[in-house]
């Protein structure tokens, strides 16, 4: 069984279908959250997961801001922008779509998912061994998939040592999955780890194999489309730099 990881896909469409072209035939989906923010094709991001096999989804903070569950005053201010458009452009049907996921922590097959941290499915970012030492006492499975740094990462709890590490996988390279540990794919739409291809990863439940991956994509088109919609011109920018 291949299962895909994707994750603050943040409606680049062009990212999506690239990811999902490489990845290739998998039996389920698991989308750890903001489908939309910042890119140019909520829409389109939104139809497409809503049509991908085996899906579940969490909610991320991006979602939930255009639902109106998170004051914009949250965001910077050009993530604010943003999201004013994307509310005004957003179909009825898409946005039911996202009033239907969770926002809480999601278990499948011993695997907790969710968007921030199991301390706080929404907001928390993990970036650090500290923070992943405290969500590691509060987790209930061996194994956490989370999104919402944008960068591709695995903490790995040491019983014996008592301590966490934290591990930048390298694309393309399978690794068995430690005793118990915190895994990122990576930000399909925005990556913010220097590198500017889309992430994403493919998990092998019955050999616990995590498989992390990147894919180039048509970046100066994505960069294009934001332009035309009258998007802050940052969010244009730093996809060719992977920032």
């Amino acid at each position: 069984m291949r299962i895909l990881v994707i994750s603050d896909i943040h409606a680049n469409y062009i990212a999506l279908e690239a990811v999902l072209a490489d990845a290739g035939k998998v039996d389920a989906v698991w989308c750890l959250g903001d489908i939309v923010g910042y890119g140019p094709d909520p829409n389109a991001c939104i139809e497409r997961v809503r049509e991908l096999p085996g899906l579940t989804c969490v909610l991320g903070n991006h979602d939930m801001a255009v639902l109106g569950k998170v004051p914009h005053t949250a965001f910077n201010v050009d993530a604010r922008r943003s999201l004013a458009w994307q509310e005004r452009v957003l179909m009825a049907d898409n946005m039911d779509f996202l009033r239907s996921l969770p926002h809480t922590v999601q278990v499948r097959d011993h695997v907790s998912l969710v968007h921030g941290s199991p301390r706080d499915p929404i907001w928390e970012y993990i970036l650090n061994t500290l923070t992943a030492r405290i969500n590691f006492r509060l987790l209930e499975t061996p194994w956490c998939f989370v999104g919402h740094t944008h960068a591709q990462s695995i903490f790995r709890w040491d019983e014996k040592k008592q301590r966490v590490y934290l591990d930048i996988p390298r694309p393309d390279e399978p690794l068995t999955l430690p005793e118990r540990a915190i895994l990122n794919p990576g930000s399909v739409g925005q990556p913010r780890d220097r590198d500017p291809r889309a992430a994403y990863a493919i998990y092998y439940p019955e050999t616990k194999i995590w498989e992390p991956h990147r894919v180039e994509y048509d970046i100066e088109a994505v960069q294009q489309r934001i332009r035309e919609a009258g998007l802050p011109l940052k969010h244009a920018l730093r996809l060719a730099e992977g920032w």
